[in-house]
């Protein structure tokens, strides 16, 4: 009998100790679903206000219904006459050349000069480089409207006003101190002795900066392509100071046309936004591949 009752105990420990290991885990499960559903509902909220604005851009682009009185948050009627209106009767077409002109001469010129003054400060020791590499950070810190005055004096002493040669020189100026940082980092990850044993097979300067040093600077140079082509297309300030004929507006100033002083015309205002869109995911789509490279390598290397 006291065999019989002390199985019959220790069963009934065993079974609530069961009982307990599945309550437990059923409590996990609960709290892990709880986390789960927690975490999507908070990426569902940050996509909706990162992709609400684009949805409405859209939608009011395409829509009739988008006239004065407001954007369009419900997709009515399909047409493409806001961008007709848009490209054909408000010149935009002229805005976009000029906006791409202004981007690529900026580009160009910054990430050469970038790309150098990198190699400049990275490689080379000379009198003053600490100094210079903070008074580029510093210049770095000033902000846009302490500089607009400066720049435009320079600009028109330079006879360069309403071109788009000036506009993309005063780009330049913007863009050039965070550029030439961003490069210098990946140019000094770049190990000497790499450059080194280029000497010793008897490659030159030039030949060593194209065949060696290049290539392995290339993503960084691709990220540096892309800041400086973000601020020549989307600045406003520079570009409403410089240009006073409506021939040599950019895209950003073109825009601004279709703001009334008592109303907006939203259609072609999102039309218009869509259209000045585009470019830059182009861009972006053909340049990411590097562009992730440049980033990951930067962080690990710099």
């Amino acid at each position: 009998m006291v065999t019989s009752s002390s199985r019959t105990v220790e069963g009934r420990d065993e079974t609530d100790w069961d009982a307990q290991v599945r309550a437990a885990r059923k409590r996990g499960n609960s709290l892990r679903l709880g986390r789960v559903v927690a975490k999507a509902a908070g990426v569902s909220l940050l996509l909706f206000f990162t992709l609400f604005p684009v949805y409405f851009m859209l939608v009011s682009a395409f829509s009739e219904s988008a006239t004065s009185g407001g954007g369009a948050l419900l997709p009515t009627s399909f047409t493409f006459e806001n961008f007709r209106y848009v490209l054909v009767e408000a010149n935009f077409l002229l805005y976009l050349r000029n906006s791409l002109t202004v981007a690529a001469i900026t580009v160009a010129i910054a990430c050469v000069l970038a790309m150098l003054a990198a190699v400049a400060v990275g490689r080379f020791r000379f009198r003053f480089r600490t100094a210079v590499l903070v008074l580029v950070l510093v210049v770095q810190m000033v902000p846009l409207e302490a500089l607009v005055i400066p720049l435009f004096i320079q600009v028109r002493d330079l006879q360069m006003l309403n071109t788009v040669l000036g506009l993309a020189v005063a780009y330049v100026a913007l863009s050039l101190p965070l550029a030439i940082w961003m490069m210098r980092g990946f140019v000094a990850a770049v190990p000497k002795e790499v450059e080194e044993a280029a000497y010793i097979d008897g490659a030159s300067w030039p030949q060593m900066f194209w065949k060696v040093l290049f290539p392995l600077v290339a993503p960084g140079l691709v990220a540096t392509a892309i800041f400086s082509f973000i601020v020549a297309w989307n600045e406003f300030v520079l570009a409403m100071t410089f240009m006073t004929q409506s021939e040599n507006y950019t895209v950003a100033v073109g825009l601004r046309q279709f703001f009334g002083q008592y109303a907006n015309d939203w259609g072609h205002v999102m039309a218009a936004s869509t259209i000045i869109t585009i470019p830059v995911m182009v861009f972006f789509i053909l340049v990411q591949r590097w562009l992730v490279a440049g980033l990951v390598q930067g962080a690990v290397k710099g």
